[in-house]
């Protein structure tokens, strides 16, 4: 793999479950908004999708249905090679089953794997219990779905050790760093670094990526580059393109983290690419 250390992968998150037609006009809500807006992304750069759904007034839910009709709208674009990474974190207080319905049964390549709770904004608990990731790990195992393990603070780390040495989880693994969320580690350069080392010390040989929300969006995305990471920008992170600025799509962000990574003299990873760094089947 060694032709691919200078490759980096865009992951766009396009929706999230947080930013509404309120805070921004350009968030795409409804499937077939979203499915386009990854399609663009697509054509931009990025090789992997995070998708999220809403319900029929907006609000972050795990309705089955949208997620059906926007894979089943991705899909049908059979020129579109894009890797699919389903949530399964649609919000809070959700229950178990719809969270883990729409990637069991609808097999993306990937699926989000939130390794430990927290106090989610100050306001609320995102609850990721440890029988809820044992099954969550199991069925991903099952259903041939590569978790994306994301984590919030170093602590969860060591939680993704913890399930790979039972069996849980499945080398190689692929990290998320989810910076800047309050309630979790802050989006600086020193954090990355030190999360950086934890993940080389307690499961090397991974792969990771990583995003800063707000302020702390473009140090992490250059210094997630220069470590040799691969970087993760959208709608779901970020509306604004820059300060007092918003975003016209989510491939205004697509496009400057594909000008950014040439700038570093890297090259960003084809859909093809991504799947060997990530060690996922070639598409079929």
């Amino acid at each position: 793999m060694s032709d691919l250390k200078n490759k980096r992968i865009i992951t766009v998150a396009t929706t999230g479950a947080w930013p509404t037609k309120k805070d921004t006009p350009n968030v795409p809500i409804e499937p077939a908004e979203i499915a386009r807006e990854i399609y663009d992304c697509w054509k931009a750069g990025a090789a992997v999708a995070h998708i999220h759904c809403r319900d029929d007034e907006g609000r972050a839910a795990m309705v089955f249905e949208k997620f059906e009709e926007t894979v089943r709208l991705i899909r049908e674009r059979t020129d579109c090679d894009i890797i699919l990474n389903i949530t399964t974190s649609g919000g809070v207080n959700l229950r178990e089953e719809d969270r883990l319905r729409p990637f069991y049964e609808l097999k993306p390549e990937m699926c989000s794997y939130d390794c430990g709770s927290m106090n989610w904004q100050h306001n609320a608990v995102f609850e990721n219990n440890p029988q809820f990731l044992e099954k969550l790990g199991l069925m991903a195992q099952e259903a041939g779905v590569k978790p994306e393990i994301e984590v919030f603070d170093p602590g969860m780390i060591y939680n993704a050790a913890y399930y790979i040495k039972k069996g849980i989880l499945k080398l190689p693994a692929h990290f998320q760093f989810c910076m800047g969320v309050a309630g979790g580690i802050a989006a600086t350069t020193k954090n990355l670094a030190f999360m950086k080392d934890i993940l080389d010390e307690t499961v090397p040989g991974s792969t990771w990526s990583a995003f800063g929300v707000g302020k702390g969006a473009m140090e992490i995305m250059y210094a997630a580059i220069a470590m040799g990471g691969h970087i993760r920008v959208g709608m779901e992170d970020n509306v604004l393109y820059k300060k007092g600025v918003v975003a016209d799509s989510n491939v205004q962000f697509v496009e400057r983290a594909r000008r950014v990574i040439e700038e570093f003299t890297c090259e960003v990873a084809t859909p093809a690419e991504a799947r060997q760094i990530l060690g996922l089947k070639p598409r079929a």
